[in-house]
């Protein structure tokens, strides 16, 4: 099956959510027609990164932004409310986000597995780093030091939605984030667990366009199989 990749640079939370948007009701109107299930396409894969923003998920609390709205004035922060799954997380400059618009239905994949395969692109990647990352049971996303007590650390966020079979919203992965950012809200909703980034794991900025190759291609592969 064919996945379309699309950089979409720097964009506005809001710009970027109409896209996804845009393409998902586009993919909808494609399984109306009569030659879509025997050609190979199955969707696109849209990379972006946001200027400052924080985004609460539809099941999320609001109590865990931790900064009022002149706070978020003064940091020239957006605060939007989605319509992904999951509770409050930040997105900014040097985090890698991935969005895929794809047809689970054509691609035989359950929202669980598909999730599963996403956080296993992200672990596939780490690993070539020399990360040891992983999931943390009861949560989504990508860790490092999940099991070590007082030492988890959550490198990759994961909240997605899907509507007659087709995907939106997905992953943000740490690689140059400023994290102080994520000290003004309860990332996801724990207030017991760290927030970290390749950059300050490898003490070095990383190579984004790299990452992001990597991770797309990882992911290409593994749902597909």
């Amino acid at each position: 099956m064919a996945i379309e990749y699309i950089d979409l640079g720097n964009m506005e939370y809001q710009q970027a959510w109409n896209y996804q948007q845009t393409r998902m009701d586009e993919l909808i109107e494609r399984r109306k027609t009569p030659d879509y299930q025997s050609n190979d396409f199955a969707g696109w894969f849209l990379a972006v990164e946001h200027p400052h923003v924080y985004t609460l998920g539809k099941s999320g609390d609001e109590q865990n932004l931790l900064l009022n709205f002149i706070q978020l004035q003064a940091k020239n922060t957006q605060f939007i409310h989605t319509n992904r799954g999951g509770d409050i997380t930040y997105h900014g400059p040097g985090q890698f986000v991935g969005y895929p618009i794809i047809d689970l239905e054509k691609l035989n994949l359950s929202v669980r597995r598909y999730i599963e395969l996403m956080e296993e692109a992200i672990i596939l990647v780490l690993a070539e780093y020399g990360f040891s990352a992983a999931r943390l049971v009861g949560a989504t996303g990508v860790w490092l030091d999940p099991l070590v007590a007082g030492k988890a650390r959550k490198i990759c966020a994961i909240g997605v939605r899907v509507s007659r079979f087709i995907t939106m919203h997905g992953f943000a992965l740490n690689i140059n984030t400023d994290l102080s950012y994520f000290g003004h809200i309860n990332p996801c909703g724990f207030t017991d667990k760290a927030v970290t980034s390749m950059q300050k794991e490898l003490g070095a900025p990383q190579d984004e366009e790299k990452v992001k190759k990597l991770v797309f291609e990882k992911f290409a592969e593994l749902i597909q199989i």
